[in-house]
């Protein structure tokens, strides 16, 4: 029994320790919770935060220095959100590469 509660407790901080940190929100030491994101990093973002809050993860990317789509990814993965959403859950804008990877079709042509 006492086995069984504490595993629980375990698994409850190892759900907590995985909670979403937002750019938008969080601190300087609570962004560094999130993997890959140290302290110059964390003062990257607050700096870019205060000309606004981010829009969303393009918004974030384009003023945050460091923060490209791959770290963006690593980063959404690790926890990290922009308004309560991770990287690449919202619609792609016009222009990006498509979802499952397949060309866009040529104008004026079907896609196959």
């Amino acid at each position: 029994m006492i086995r069984t509660l504490i595993a629980l407790v375990i698994a409850a901080f190892a759900f907590c320790a995985q909670a979403a940190v937002d750019a938008n929100k969080a601190s300087q030491a609570e962004l560094e919770t999130v993997k890959g994101i140290g302290p110059g990093l964390s003062g990257k973002i607050l700096d870019a935060r205060k000309a606004g809050a981010f829009k969303d993860w393009n918004d974030l990317v384009e003023r945050v220095g460091g923060i490209g789509p791959g770290n963006a990814a690593k980063f959404s993965q690790a926890g990290l959100t922009v308004n309560n959403a991770g990287y690449g859950s919202a619609a792609a804008p016009a222009g990006d590469k498509p979802a499952t990877g397949e060309k866009p079709a040529a104008a004026g042509k079907p896609a196959k």
